[in-house]
Parts: structure tokens; sequence; C-alpha cells
């Protein structure tokens, strides 16, 4: 690629941030756009990006954890009775998220609506079938 091209395309490239930036949409490469959760003692809380569905925590050697998020019930678990910690500041029906790996909290992303999945919102049948329940006998 000759120097003429590749200065107009990382021009393009610097314009094109700057433009999202200043309408305030969060870049992939930027957080969550919100400001960091508050800390827990025994524990590490950070946002879930929308549609989030892996850990992005990095260790001491700076690798990505890459664990699964999963809906965490945190009033079932013996070892966080104990702790008490995420129910003292979240109340017992709070929705949290923790990585499988790392043990991570994630809380969810307010911009997205509530759910009970963490891959989200389900499709829609494309084929646009509905069946009527059986009969009970």
């Amino acid at each position: 690629m000759s120097g003429g091209i590749l200065s107009v395309k990382i021009a393009l490239h610097r314009a094109l941030v700057a433009s999202f930036s200043s309408q305030g949409l969060p870049l992939a490469t930027t957080g969550t756009g919100l400001d960091a959760p508050a800390q827990l003692p025994h524990h590490k809380v950070k946002y879930k990006k929308p549609a989030q569905r892996a850990c992005n925590e990095k260790d001491a050697k700076n690798k990505l954890c890459g664990g699964h998020l999963k809906r965490w019930y945190y009033t079932e678990d013996v070892v966080e009775q104990a702790c008490g910690d995420v129910e003292k500041a979240w109340g017992a029906a709070a929705e949290v998220y923790r990585c499988e790996h790392c043990k991570t909290l994630y809380l969810p992303n307010p911009a997205e609506p509530p759910s009970r999945n963490v891959a989200g919102q389900g499709s829609i049948s494309t084929f646009g079938l509905t069946l009527p329940p059986k009969d009970s006998k």
C-alpha cells in the first residue's frame, strides 16, 4: 500500500473516531460509558457491555479470562451466605452475573432491557408458526 493511501485511511479513521466520541457513543475499545460501580470488599465488580457473554477481565500476564458469564443466584450460594457482601449491598433479588473462572461480578448494563438469559432476548421464529396447546385427556 502506498504512503498516500495509507495516510488518507488513517485520517479517515481518526475522523470517524472523533465523530463517534463527540456524539457520546461508546466505542468497542472504550468501557461501557458508565462510571465504575462501587467495589465490594471481597468481590471485583464491573458493568456488562451490551450483548457481552464472556469475561473481559485481564490476569497478571495481561491475558483475557474469557470465562462465560452466568446468572448468579447469590442467596443460594453457601460461600456467599457466609460472606454476605452482595446481599447487604444490593438486596436479595438483584440481577448479577458472575464469571465461571475468575468469579468477577458483572452488573447488567442499564441500556439493555432486563432479561432472564445472559444471551439476551430470544428471537422470534422465522416460520411464524404458533401451535395451540395439547388437549388434556
